[in-house]
């Protein structure tokens, strides 16, 4: 059996002596769409920074978070964040934030500038020649978003950790963010997407791992969790979504 692309082990998150994330395990293979659901508070959005590697300042973390032998970004996943009009520079054109991770890798600028349009085009961008020298304040949400999700192909990193990406956006754009989203999937990529909305984490994973008050409390195939929730916190949620 093939290692998992993404491997948790007793993963734990804490800001001085106050346990925020209680040890977690639990692993996404090659190509699986992973769903972690939770409400605000549950914890979710700081283990998505910890694979990322970008936990807030103070915060401590203790465990093993392991990826794929040969991945090209062995210690991180991509991130794409629930903010992407932060977490890109808008004193920056596109193109050139696309470029900064495909020159790392031996790219030319030239190399870089066709590279960088067609990831956006993979990202579900239309017209990527006119984005690339666009800056963020010129763009939509929707457009924002995927250009962050460019910019995790960009990367290399064969795991995406999408942290509440369709949580801002208009139900005509989430749906064309979850569809780029579903793409992802292509030539074994794996998906670890982070949301409280399980309408749409059933309309794009295979799989869900339930999180409340920084523990997980429930996993199972999401057609089965639907079905058959197990833990009061995930019943209520599946009834909420049903409502």
């Amino acid at each position: 059996m093939p290692a998992p692309a993404l491997s948790v082990t007793d993963l734990a998150l804490s800001l001085g002596t106050r346990r925020l994330v209680h040890p977690l395990t639990f692993s996404v293979e090659a190509g699986e769409c992973v769903a972690l659901l939770g409400a605000s508070g549950s914890g979710k959005s700081l283990t998505a920074s910890a694979l990322a590697g970008s936990l807030p300042d103070g915060i401590t973390a203790t465990g093993t978070i392991t990826f794929a032998p040969g991945t090209p970004r062995p210690t991180r996943a991509a991130f794409i964040s629930q903010d992407p009009a932060t977490a890109l520079n808008p004193l920056v054109p596109v193109g050139r934030q696309l470029a900064i991770p495909l020159l790392a890798a031996g790219s030319s600028r030239a190399e870089a500038r066709t590279e960088a349009a067609r990831l956006l085009s993979q990202a579900g961008i239309g017209e990527p020649a006119r984005i690339l020298p666009c800056y963020t304040g010129q763009l939509s949400g929707g457009q924002l978003q995927r250009v962050c999700i460019a910019l995790a192909l960009a990367c290399g990193s064969p795991v995406l950790v999408a942290d509440e990406p369709t949580t801002a956006l208009d139900a005509v754009t989430q749906l064309k963010v979850l569809e780029t989203l579903r793409g992802w999937g292509a030539d074994g990529r794996s998906l670890l997407f982070i949301t409280h909305d399980l309408t749409a984490a059933a309309a794009l994973c295979t799989r869900a791992i339930v999180m409340e008050a920084g523990r997980i409390v429930e996993q199972a195939p999401m057609a089965e969790l639907l079905q058959d929730p197990q833990h009061p916190y995930t019943r209520r949620l599946v009834t909420a979504a049903a409502a």
